[in-house]
């Protein structure tokens, strides 16, 4: 296998086909029938070893710095970052199965808004007004979802999902924390963290269909494991904004799939919610960009 050869690589091709592979998540969750927590190790089962075959190399728990001593500091971020990502994926695996894949989707999208809340204490980066601005914003979204849970999904199912986010921010955090290290081994080590965990839900039920077999093999290596590869190829030769703005085409494509393969459709009131929600993210992100200006007179 040849490695990828990164700069010959269209770099917004790269994250649109990412964000797509997301997006499948939901729809392909929904067709395999068996038990989340199964599907959630296996899935990052055959996501490890994807990664393993891209990047060729034996990936390291422990960062150390140029003088070869242990960084406590890397390694602990290391170590966080996979905790929290293995985290994400049971809990929005979970919420896809027991609330809306709209809900599950949107919600766990609410991660800057913990970016935003964590990086200060973190990473000793301040906040500015919109960020706040953003805050009110996503919890307006948020009220939505959860009063219409009632009616739009189990009221459980969206507080995993919100939950979701939470730890998806945590991890972002603590991915851009390490400086020195690789991150990237931080999502490795969460997909064998969490097929370890799930190892005693495998045969608490009966083993799934042929058919959710090919639906577990399309989430490990086209939702999850392809996604890595080709996130890392954009996110080095494009701006930060356009790579937020292009894989926001996750949650706007996720009900999208779900509805054409499975005819479920989200409420009025969860789409205004989802609306509401990604605008002010995207909002936040042009404006801190600098691409927001005064016309001049």
């Amino acid at each position: 296998m040849k490695p990828i050869q990164i700069r010959r690589s269209n770099p917004t091709l790269a994250l649109l086909l990412c964000a797509l592979g997301w997006s499948t998540g939901g729809f392909l969750i929904k067709s395999i029938d068996w038990n989340p927590f199964a599907i959630a190790g296996i899935r990052s089962l055959i996501a490890a070893a994807t990664i393993l075959l891209v990047i060729r190399r034996v990936p390291s728990f422990v960062v150390r710095t140029p003088a070869g001593t242990v960084d406590r500091g890397q390694t602990a971020a290391c170590f966080i970052a996979t905790v929290a990502y293995s985290l994400t994926m049971i809990l929005f695996v979970l919420s896809n199965k027991m609330t809306t894949a709209a809900n599950a989707i949107l919600l766990q999208y609410t991660n800057p808004l913990y970016v935003i809340l964590l990086s200060p204490l973190v990473l000793g980066e301040k906040n500015k007004a919109i960020d706040y601005v953003t805050v009110a914003g996503v919890f307006a979204g948020m009220i939505l979802f959860l009063l219409e849970g009632i009616h739009g999904g189990a009221p459980l199912g969206n507080i995993l999902a919100a939950l979701s986010g939470v730890t998806f921010g945590v991890t972002t955090v603590f991915m851009r924390k390490q400086k020195d290290g690789h991150p990237s081994d931080s999502f490795l080590f969460a997909h064998l963290i969490t097929v370890i965990a799930m190892c005693p839900f495998y045969f608490i039920s009966p083993l799934p269909s042929l058919a959710s077999w090919g639906g577990l093999l399309a989430l490990g290596f086209f939702q999850v494991g392809l996604p890595s590869v080709l996130y890392s190829i954009g996110i080095v030769r494009i701006a930060a904004v356009s790579a937020v703005l292009l894989t926001m085409l996750e949650p706007l494509m996720n009900p999208v799939w779900v509805f054409l393969f499975h005819r479920e459709a989200p409420s009025a009131t969860s789409i205004a919610g989802g609306v509401i929600i990604l605008g002010f993210l995207v909002l936040r992100t042009v404006v801190k960009s600098g691409k927001v200006k005064t016309p001049k007179h």
